[in-house]
């Protein structure tokens, strides 16, 4: 894990849940904020302090090929070139900014993403990765709901839709192979055409980069994620998909990542919590269902949230919460929001 966090690296994929391919003008400013469980949650407060424990105010420019992402509480910025195929990172209390091209950032992620299933093999006593032909397969399901309820939120009237989908192993219900939900709550505005820029722009920016996934996610970040929790590619394709269905602008959108163990994993992690096994015992015991793997990682990395949980349902384990909210929306952008401020000399 870097000190780039993962909250920053998964926020982007709340605003790729509806596209179009609008050529507009806009600048808007947002909040986001993501809560991590149990290690990986401490670790995200210690780098990010106050901003990663309140959430982040950022202004967002999108004109063309480009678009710059500024935040003045972490005195940072960025700005993406498609054309150029260059990103550049700014820190605006040094006034210098550093240039990193797709090509580069493709290879980092290759190498991270590696790095960190190598990782997370070891944490589970694995060797080596399982052959493909031995890897399950998964479907998915989804579930769309408007709840009719409505309310007003920084003076847009919303109403409340809900996707729900599910990843689980294939010919198996969600209990008895496990897997994952992810779970998304917007609240909707009627359309405002140009935050379908923004949208537009981020899903441009992943499908040349990194595929149809989602965008503004350093190497590490996405590395780390995929690694942990395998099925979040999957479920984060098809809430992209869906998300694309729906008539109108998120205004509010919080998003929750839970991980499901099935009946077999959940009786095996009581057999081994009862039992006083060595190390090289417990190693030899290696998850066997879709979400074995990723209910022991997800207990691991949120513990405390487990707990918590465990009254209700103790096969699932909530890793990650996170809200992006729509504060203003203009459609005026002048050049100078979209350029490297002057006087800032780039770090090679």
């Amino acid at each position: 894990m870097t000190r780039n966090r993962v909250a920053a690296g998964l926020a982007a994929i709340l605003f790729v849940l509806s596209v179009n391919t609008l050529r507009a003008d806009v600048r808007a400013d947002e909040k986001t904020h993501f809560e991590f469980a149990g290690v990986l949650g401490r670790m995200v407060n210690l780098f990010g302090g106050k901003a990663a424990r309140e959430g982040v105010t950022s202004s967002i420019a999108v004109k063309g090929d480009r678009k710059a992402k500024m935040n003045e509480q972490s005195q940072s910025g960025q700005i993406i070139d498609l054309a150029e195929e260059k990103v550049y990172d700014l820190d605006l209390k040094k006034k210098s900014y550093k240039v990193t091209t797709f090509a580069e950032l493709r290879r980092k992620m290759e190498e991270a993403q590696k790095k960190a299933e190598d990782n997370a093999r070891r944490q589970e006593g694995r060797k080596e990765a399982a052959p493909a032909k031995d890897e399950k397969q998964v479907e998915i399901d989804v579930n769309v709901k408007n709840t009719g309820e409505r309310k007003t939120i920084n003076g847009f009237d919303t109403r409340e839709q809900i996707i729900t989908v599910t990843v689980r192993e294939k010919g198996k219900t969600l209990e008895q192979g496990g897997g994952m939900v992810m779970t998304t709550d917007m609240w909707m505005t009627p359309r405002i055409a140009a935050m379908k820029e923004i949208a537009d722009f981020d899903m441009r920016y992943a499908q040349k980069l990194y595929g149809p996934t989602f965008s503004d996610v350093s190497a590490e970040q996405m590395a780390t994620a995929m690694a942990m929790y395998p099925q979040m590619k999957q479920a984060m394709g098809r809430m992209t998909t869906e998300g694309a269905k729906l008539d109108g602008t998120a205004i509010l959108t919080t998003m929750t990542m839970t991980t499901v163990q099935s009946a077999e994993e959940m009786a095996e992690a009581a057999k081994q919590k009862d039992s006083n096994k060595d190390s090289d015992d417990s190693k030899g015991s290696t998850p066997t269902s879709v979400g074995g793997l990723l209910g022991g990682l997800a207990r691991r990395a949120a513990p405390k949230k487990a707990d918590d949980e465990a009254g209700k349902d103790p096969a699932r384990a909530t890793f990650m919460t996170g809200t992006t909210e729509v504060l203003k929306v203009e459609t005026t952008v002048s050049a100078a929001d979209l350029a490297i401020p002057a006087g800032f000399k780039e770090n090679k």
